[in-house]
């Protein structure tokens, strides 16, 4: 068959690499470095790689399957981004839009002028939680909502950018809910998820029925790193306090994952892959915006060092971009991610469920970068 961007896909044509990916995931778990992973791709809307292996819960061994759902903690800001844009295209939301034009009780402290824009590319200045806060809390949609409408911000917004790692998903999330009367979770299940075919695998609160499909996580050495890192950065336990790290521990808690907290999400390796692929694309008829639109999404937004890590990070709206833009996305903490490629119709996306920091070899993002340089090599080849 023909795909979208012009190239012929054969039947078959990536077999090789699919049985590369399989191999080096099944290594990954015979090492005992990987419970359960799950590696997807599309290319031109059809899907080239779906490995699935190791276990969903190594306490009782339910195995891993392709529709298991893994809280993958950032990585659900690109499902974040999607809901904004979707929203957007239809003439639902402007990024220029006064977040307190809707949300009137969020202009105090000098936040008055503070536009979605700023909220989607972490500049809005209010990346910082209060140091006593706990996870319950993040169970109490309003409570939540209050605090970052009464936070004083740390710079007067659109003047600098640090990562709000957490008060990210309140604070879209609430722009979208007080503009369109709409929830991120109403908009994803019923504009994006069902759509695309994949009801039961994208999710920012997860439904009480849902919730024993789910994987369940633990953790490697990723706790003991974020330790080590929060020590070296000064600013990350100010938008991650004690209470809430983003570790197995809190995505492993029925409240948080019922809530609705839209910094995060739980997803499949497949649904997210197919997200992306109707993001740089069409699948299965759907795009779920136009290439205008992903052009502006993913063009670059952030100069200058960031807050937290204090060095530069490039942003789009909403996602993370790399090259100027020739690839966007979104990674999470411990070792999920997802990426559309749009100059070679391609989308990856990984997760896993025991969280690891790897400085020298992150084995996800070996799995990303082995099937993005496969596709350029032979599509450079073509």
């Amino acid at each position: 068959m023909r795909g979208v961007a012009g190239w012929d896909i054969v039947t078959g044509q990536w077999d090789e690499l699919a049985a590369t990916v399989r191999t080096r995931v099944d290594g990954l778990v015979a090492s005992g470095d990987e419970a359960g992973v799950q590696v997807a791709a599309y290319l031109d809307g059809e899907p080239i790689i779906d490995v699935v292996a190791g276990v969903a819960d190594a306490r009782t061994g339910r195995p891993m399957t392709a529709d298991t759902p893994i809280f993958s903690l950032s990585t659900g800001k690109g499902l974040t981004a999607t809901v904004v844009h979707v929203l957007a295209e239809r003439g639902h939301l402007d990024y220029d839009l006064r977040i307190a034009d809707v949300w009137p009780e969020y202009a105090r402290h000098g936040k008055d002028a503070t536009t979605l824009r700023h909220a989607l590319t972490h500049a809005a200045g209010v990346p910082a939680l209060p140091a006593d806060i706990r996870a319950e809390d993040f169970a109490d949609w309003d409570r939540m909502c209050a605090l970052i409408a009464d936070a004083r911000p740390e710079w007067p917004p659109g003047t600098a950018h640090g990562y709000h790692a957490w008060t990210f998903g309140w604070l879209v999330g609430e722009t979208v809910r007080r503009a369109t009367g709409r929830t991120v979770s109403e908009v994803l299940a019923t504009e994006i998820a069902a759509p695309l075919g994949v009801p039961g695998e994208l999710f920012f609160g997860v439904p009480d029925d849902q919730l024993d499909r789910l994987a369940h996580l633990d953790d490697r050495n990723w706790s003991a790193a974020f330790e080590t890192l929060a020590g070296h950065l000064p600013n990350l336990d100010r938008v991650a306090p004690p209470g809430v790290r983003p570790d197995a521990t809190i995505g492993n808690r029925r409240d948080v994952l019922r809530a609705d907290v839209p910094a995060v999400g739980t997803m499949t390796a497949r649904a997210a892959a197919r997200l992306f692929a109707a993001l740089v694309g069409r699948v299965g008829g759907v795009r779920l915006i136009s290439p205008a639109r992903l052009r502006a999404a993913t063009a670059p937004a952030t100069s200058g060092p960031d807050w937290v890590f204090g060095q530069p990070v490039s942003m789009g709206l909403g996602y993370a971009i790399d090259g100027g833009g020739a690839w966007f996305g979104a990674s999470g903490s411990g070792g999920s991610l997802a990426y559309g490629f749009p100059e070679l119709g391609l989308s990856v996306a990984a997760t896993r469920n025991r969280l690891a920091f790897d400085a020298d070899d992150d084995p996800m993002e070996d799995l990303r970068a082995l099937i993005q340089d496969s596709v350029s090599r032979r599509r450079g080849a073509w």
